[in-house]
């Protein structure tokens, strides 16, 4: 992996508000391990730029959790095939060239475990799409189609025991008992996460958050 610069959120902050200005839409992937901090600095990173910015997840083209029994994938759910990479790609290319009319993503609700079609609204007035993933820098297809679509993409690094950490947390928050989910963030999580470590060098910048937020 690239080496990774400690940074401010404020400082990252700052940088997205110079692309929003940079206009007339300008797309910004937030790329990084699973329990990262990716979706948190990418909220925080819209809520400083305000109205004119708007976060869409890859999170929302999980692949229903039907599909996935069908597939056989239920248990690697949240690897690069349980997602309907096509569909992402698809979306960004209409959020780029910015249509004269509102955009719909979807949005993955972890009380469902499901994707919720048409969630997010994306008006034409806004001027920065951010967007927050695993797989935004995966070369493979269909996922190589997605860097050429942002006009910038950080990568976020994170110490792996913290991250083991978070991810332990978050799979208990959502009802697996103690042991299931560490074995769930040790092993699917883990190889998510091998898999998109090499991914860093395509990355603008590769940062370390100087205070990463809980959770």
């Amino acid at each position: 992996m690239s080496t990774a610069r400690v940074v401010a959120v404020d400082e990252l902050v700052a940088r997205a508000r110079a692309l929003a200005d940079a206009g007339p839409r300008q797309l910004l992937g937030i790329a990084g391990a699973p329990g990262a901090g990716k979706s948190t600095l990418a909220e925080q990173v819209v809520a400083a730029v305000g109205p004119v910015a708007r976060l869409v997840p890859m999170d929302g083209f999980h692949l229903a959790q039907a599909e996935l029994r069908r597939l056989g994938r239920a248990e690697r759910k949240g690897a690069a095939d349980t997602f309907d990479a096509n569909g992402y790609v698809s979306l960004l290319r209409r959020l780029r060239r910015l249509e004269p009319t509102s955009v719909y993503a979807p949005a993955f609700r972890r009380d469902l475990e499901e994707p919720v079609a048409g969630a997010i609204e994306v008006p034409p007035e806004v001027r920065l799409v951010v967007t927050e993933g695993n797989y935004l820098l995966l070369p493979e297809f269909p996922w190589d189609e997605v860097r050429p679509l942002l006009h910038e993409a950080w990568f976020l690094d994170l110490d792996a025991e913290l991250r083991v950490r978070r991810l332990t947390a978050r799979h208990e928050a959502y009802g697996r008992p103690p042991a299931l989910a560490r074995a769930w963030a040790l092993g699917t999580d883990e190889a998510n996460a091998a898999l998109v470590a090499g991914t860093a060098r395509h990355a603008d910048l590769v940062v370390r958050l100087a205070e990463p937020p809980p959770g």
